[in-house]
């Protein structure tokens, strides 16, 4: 089977490594599964050729080190096609034509929202899978933009389109797609027992709009709220953070108040070395979006898969009710910076206990093969992925 895989920004994902796991965690499983995978390039961005090329050679180069091998097709508009002829050949010794993908790909998967129509409907099965659950269902009841039609809509929201979500379905009928985590990239790695427990995040950001009432969506927001922490435990946080320009650094503040943080560029520029953060941590404390708790949408980083995946505790915010995400057993979800502090001590009282429970929980639950072998089996109502 072959599968066309449609990210936001491909090329350019592949620079920054925490958003480069969002795509290879789905893709390597597809490709344990037996499916060759083409990733999707909808390239929009005003680069000249040379640049094109870079971005083609850098990224081949960052995912065949993590066992991705797998062409690219960039869909180029007309003026971008112009632009870019004077390199035609060197392109096309780097990528495949859009219009080969759109014929050989059995299924479409696009993880993100928006791909032009006609280039959705050139393949012959397509399905969208919502990576932001709740949000993009208030942006397109909203108004601030239409969602394109695909056969199939899955959604990583375990809310999603049930009764009780409080939010709208949009007049689509959503399947559960759990976000998932490619267990043999992540496998379980000890950290030294000084280690911190860390995050990598992005601090600034956008405010959103929820039935008229606008909203702090920022990651910074409820960082702050739990300024306090480091003097309740401990236990040591270290948070690896993606300053926007323009912004005052809050990192003075985060020192003065016992934490630990540093910019993400030193240690998370890149997916290899996203990882090696990550499992050299000795596990995961981390906030959540106002969106996650306003919305309830039992929300789960695929981040937080990486750290549970190498055996690591993760200590979150808390999003909502869930069928099985566990409150204090190797994941912890916490309300109140006191519940927290509390957390991170009952994570070290029985560190060993936990670290097994938090990959026993991505193993039962967000393992890529299994969630990407009954996400295909819906997509194209077969039995088999291979």
């Amino acid at each position: 089977m072959k599968v066309c895989v449609a990210p936001t920004y491909l090329l350019w994902n592949a620079t920054i490594g925490g958003h480069a796991w969002v795509l290879l965690n789905w893709v390597l499983g597809l490709q344990d599964l037996g499916c060759e995978v083409v990733l999707l390039d909808d390239y929009r961005r005003d680069h000249d050729a040379d640049e094109v090329v870079t971005e083609l050679d850098q990224f081949a180069e960052r995912m065949r080190a993590l066992g991705l091998d797998a062409p690219v097709a960039l869909d180029l508009n007309p003026a971008q096609a112009r632009k870019l002829a004077y390199a035609t050949g060197e392109i096309e010794e780097r990528s495949i034509p859009f219009e080969q993908a759109a014929e050989e790909c059995d299924l479409l998967l696009a993880l993100q929202y928006g791909l032009p129509q006609a280039t959705i409907d050139r393949f012959r099965r397509s399905a969208l899978l919502d990576i932001d659950p709740g949000l993009l269902q208030m942006w397109v009841a909203g108004g601030h933009f239409e969602l394109p039609r695909f056969d199939t809509y899955f959604s990583i929201g375990e809310t999603v389109g049930q009764p009780a979500a409080l939010f709208s379905d949009c007049g689509r009928e959503w399947n559960y797609a759990p976000p998932v985590v490619h267990l043999p990239s992540w496998p379980v790695t000890p950290a030294a027992p000084n280690a911190s427990y860390t995050t990598v995040t992005n601090w600034w950001g956008e405010f959103e709009v929820d039935g008229g009432e606008t909203f702090n969506n920022e990651k910074r927001t409820h960082f702050v709220e739990m300024i306090d922490i480091p003097s309740m435990t401990s236990v040591p946080i270290e948070l690896a953070i993606y300053h926007e320009d323009g912004h005052a650094s809050d990192m003075p503040m985060l020192h003065a108040n016992g934490w630990g943080a540093r910019p993400a560029y030193e240690v998370a520029s890149t997916p290899a070395d996203y990882r090696r953060y990550v499992q050299s941590s000795r596990g995961e404390f981390s906030c959540a979006k106002e969106s996650c708790m306003r919305l309830q949408n039992a929300w789960i980083s695929d981040r937080t898969l990486c750290y549970l995946a190498s055996g690591k505790p993760a200590v979150v915010q808390h999003t909502g009710p869930s069928r099985f995400l566990p409150d204090a057993a190797g994941l912890f979800r916490f309300h109140t910076a006191a519940e927290a502090a509390r957390l991170l001590d009952a994570a070290e009282a029985d560190y060993a206990g936990h670290c097994a429970m938090a990959r026993t929980l991505v193993e039962d639950h967000f393992d890529a093969c299994k969630v990407g072998a009954r996400l295909l089996e819906r997509a194209m109502d077969v039995k088999e992925a291979g």
